[in-house]
């Protein structure tokens, strides 16, 4: 199979992967608590930056048409540019941080959970700046509303991405896009 043609359907179907864990909701407050990143995580962590990002890409434009794949089964402009709508924004930068990362040093469990520590950190700095722009509120009250809650989950989460998508990287190479850059102990 042509490698790009392999590529935009994994991407595809990692955005499919990411829709279905954006389900995966508990409320709390305005911002819930979903799997969308560990999703995220684990799709740049399997398919690498330009692949993994494109899968990201895909879902955003998907919810961004008004299928209901963002968390809450919702969907549309209104929730992209809504007071949530920089944490979906942010994984797009997640996704080619993370993956710079991998891909600059090694797809190794120690690299992994870096990289997707400091994209999920990166992700919540773009929502919070979002936050306190879309929701008028003073640098303090973005900070304690949309970051601070969210720090024990979200390394929870991108170490889970970490872990899982290194292990399905070794044991389901046919997921891996780029061969050169296999999965390193």
């Amino acid at each position: 199979m042509n490698q790009s043609l392999r590529s935009m359907i994994l991407a595809a179907e990692f955005a499919a992967i990411i829709a279905v864990l954006s389900q995966f909701t508990i409320p709390f407050g305005l911002i819930p608590l979903t799997g969308q990143t560990l999703a995220i995580g684990l799709s740049v962590t399997i398919l690498g930056r330009k692949t993994g990002t494109y899968a990201i890409l895909i879902y955003l434009l998907l919810g961004l048409i008004g299928l209901p794949v963002f968390a809450g089964m919702s969907g549309g402009v209104a929730v992209l540019f809504g007071p949530t709508g920089g944490y979906l924004v942010g994984f797009i930068i997640n996704g080619l941080v993370t993956g710079d990362i991998l891909e600059r040093t090694s797809f190794t469990y120690k690299w992994a959970v870096i990289a997707n520590l400091i994209g999920a950190v990166l992700t919540l700095l773009f929502g919070t700046i979002w936050l306190k722009l879309s929701g008028q509120l003073d640098w303090i009250g973005a900070f304690q509303g949309g970051f601070v809650p969210f720090i024990i989950p979200g390394a929870i989460k991108a170490v889970a991405a970490a872990y899982l998508g290194i292990l399905l990287r070794e044991r389901l190479p046919f997921f891996s896009v780029n061969s050169k850059k296999s999965v390193q102990k």
